[in-house]
């Protein structure tokens, strides 16, 4: 099972870094104020091993762009609900091309919910996301939420922090 992991995340890196080459086609007719050409993107995805690989490409005013990744949950039990994925994404611009991949967790059960990305831009910086929130009745007219987010570019002195709480009561 580990080689055939290992031989996925090969071939998104190989397909997320490739050149992509496409021919523009002509003659679509042009109304209002839409894109002269025809949207072709092609979306797939098919289920390998516990997971499912995906993936998109396409193209649109800004450049040519590939898409593709492999999501698997994890347990699905009264712990809750744990999925993992792993993301990679290429786009070719005329104001230039960018190269990204990470991975994210996300978990949730009934009351709250949890997810942590970390991501990385080739010749760039790295980066980090974590949020976290949930919603808790103390009896059937009050509830409690609360939620709070970390942001992290590596590199930078300070991450972003942000935290809310609500307190309700229906009279």
């Amino acid at each position: 099972m580990n080689s055939k992991l290992l031989y996925f995340f090969a071939t998104v890196l190989v397909c997320v870094n490739a050149e992509v080459y496409s021919e523009y086609e002509e003659g679509y007719p042009v109304s209002g104020q839409f894109s002269k050409r025809h949207p072709r993107d092609v979306t797939w995805d098919k289920q390998v091993g516990g997971g499912k690989v995906f993936g998109t490409l396409g193209q649109n005013d800004d450049g040519l762009f590939g898409k593709a990744g492999y999501n698997r949950e994890i347990f699905n039990d009264d712990r809750g609900k744990l999925t993992g994925q792993a993301y990679g994404t290429r786009v070719l611009g005329p104001a230039g091309d960018s190269t990204n991949y990470g991975g994210r967790l996300d978990w949730a059960n009934k009351n709250a919910e949890a997810a942590i990305d970390i991501n990385r831009q080739i010749g760039g910086r790295s980066g980090m996301t974590a949020t976290g929130s949930g919603v808790w009745d103390l009896d059937k007219n009050t509830r409690l939420s609360a939620g709070g987010m970390v942001s992290k570019e590596f590199g930078h002195r300070r991450p972003d922090v942000g935290v809310q709480a609500e307190f309700r009561h229906d009279w």
